[in-house]
């Protein structure tokens, strides 16, 4: 049991605790993405007024974009043995890298609030407890296996990739011996704006894993190659999200109001009733057990990276360790509970709103990676506030800024449309912009303050038990 419980947070792995492959990430991200709430994101493109064809190529556009990026970061995880935020402090400062920290820590509650509604409602189907007692028993198992960390982690994504692809692969076949496939093949109204909005959907929820998926990258040994790990994860990620949002395509078109008033209900209807319908109740749990114990072991991850930016904290007790995963815990609980009778209503505006803030995030800490630094950091450096990369960054967070506003004309949501949404006949591109615009900047700022980096090997810096070591 000791060797399952991890023991690490934020310190740099040393190579002596490296271990697996490459394609231990196509298991975890696909089992992170078969699952309910990747389901109610393809019914979105549907729900919102796009066709069948329309929308399932538009969220396979998004998932290969989206997951294209978000698996570039991946591949930084073997080779800096870091969590995914840390390495904000090179283009930041230190201290400046809390500023896309907070809102992180955002996306992470958001999204455990918006998985506990989900699989809250299959608790409480399969306990006969109820939506509200569902969320907190489910947030409750979700903190605990958060607590066990890294392989528990990765054990699950196993498990569950397994047991979701069998069971959604089931529920697709009945779904299609309902559907008349050839009417909704033939009901063809391609509109550019909704074929976007399924492009953004997707991009968004690959986009959004972006700042922690080096954390499940980061124990992977040092020689691991740069291409497979990019290939596994983007082939796991896109490969799970696109078949839930096809799914969820099918189910939105085919069922209408039936699944607006019961996401879950109409999933698990499908498969049939008493026993069987059990077992799909667990099926959306698990499913949704895998990504929201992702959201609240990231969220702890940046909690601890914020406050080590100012505190200098170079180790984590483990009552330190669960009293900042019951934080994240707590707040995404109380937030799944304000908001559990509005969820699909709000769910699109809370993923169009964490691309505008992550995409210049994304495209700044690509750049600086690949582009400038070229895959080396000097580590140590990134726990000295007074060192190599400062306390803050004021150019590069004024670039991230720069980044967020170029996006306001084009963006479009229920609460702000930027004015160059209508003449772009409603399409939302903001993304496009929040990627493009902030990793030119960047790389035109780090021609200017070009920050030399040591010739050795990034990873091959001061081990995490070393004084002169990073946070060790």
């Amino acid at each position: 049991m000791a060797q399952l419980v991890e023991l690490r947070s934020i310190d740099v792995v040393p190579d002596e605790e490296r271990h697996g492959t490459a394609f231990s990430q196509f298991t975890l991200w696909l089992g992170a993405n078969l699952q309910i709430t990747a389901v109610v994101t393809g019914a979105l493109a549907v729900v919102f007024g796009g066709d069948v064809v329309g929308s399932a190529a538009g969220l396979l556009l998004g998932n290969l974009l989206g997951g294209a990026v978000m698996a570039l970061h991946s591949a930084q995880g073997p080779r800096l043995g870091l969590p995914q935020m840390i390495q904000s402090r090179a283009q930041f400062g230190v201290r400046g890298a809390v500023v896309p920290l907070l809102l992180v820590i955002v996306m992470y509650v958001g999204f455990f609030a918006s998985g506990s509604v989900l699989a809250g409602q299959a608790v409480g189907e399969l306990t006969h407890t109820g939506d509200t007692t569902g969320i907190i028993v489910f947030a409750a198992v979700t903190a605990v296996m958060a607590t066990a960390g890294y392989r528990v982690i990765h054990a699950l994504g196993k498990v569950a990739g397994t047991v979701c692809a069998l069971a959604f692969g089931y529920l697709a076949v009945r779904l299609l011996d309902r559907a008349d496939v050839s009417a909704l093949l033939h009901d063809a109204h391609f509109s550019l704006p909704l074929f976007l909005l399924a492009v953004s959907l997707s991009a968004s929820w690959q986009l959004a894993f972006g700042p922690y998926v080096a954390d499940y990258s980061r124990y992977l040994p040092r020689t691991t190659s740069t291409k497979a790990t990019f290939w596994w994860t983007l082939s796991g990620s896109a490969l799970g999200a696109q078949f839930s949002m096809t799914f969820g395509v099918l189910v939105a078109a085919t069922a209408g109001e039936e699944f607006l008033d019961s996401q879950v209900g109409y999933v698990v209807g499908l498969g049939g009733t008493g026993l069987v319908a059990s077992f799909f109740y667990f099926v959306i749990a698990l499913g949704k057990l895998t990504v929201n114990v992702l959201n609240t072991y990231g969220g702890f991850m940046s909690l601890v990276t914020s406050v080590s930016g100012f505190r200098g904290q170079r180790r984590l007790s483990r009552a330190g360790r669960a009293a900042y995963i019951g934080l994240v815990m707590a707040a995404g609980t109380a937030v799944a509970l304000l908001g559990k009778d509005s969820f699909l209503s709000s769910f699109k505006d809370f993923l169009l709103f964490l691309l505008t803030f992550f995409t210049p995030w994304s495209a700044i800490n690509l750049a600086d990676y690949y582009l400038v630094a070229k895959e080396r950091y000097d580590l140590a450096a990134l726990a000295d506030p007074h060192g190599r990369y400062g306390a803050w960054r004021w150019d590069a967070l004024a670039v991230y800024a720069a980044g967020l506003l170029a996006q306001l004309p084009f963006l479009a949501t229920g609460f702000y449309t930027g004015p160059l949404v209508d003449p772009l006949g409603g399409a939302d591109v903001s993304w496009i912009v929040g990627l493009s615009v902030p990793a030119l900047l960047y790389w035109l700022l780090a021609r200017r303050r070009a920050v030399a980096v040591p010739t050795a090997d990034a990873g091959a810096g001061p081990s995490a038990d070393e004084p002169a070591g990073f946070l060790g």
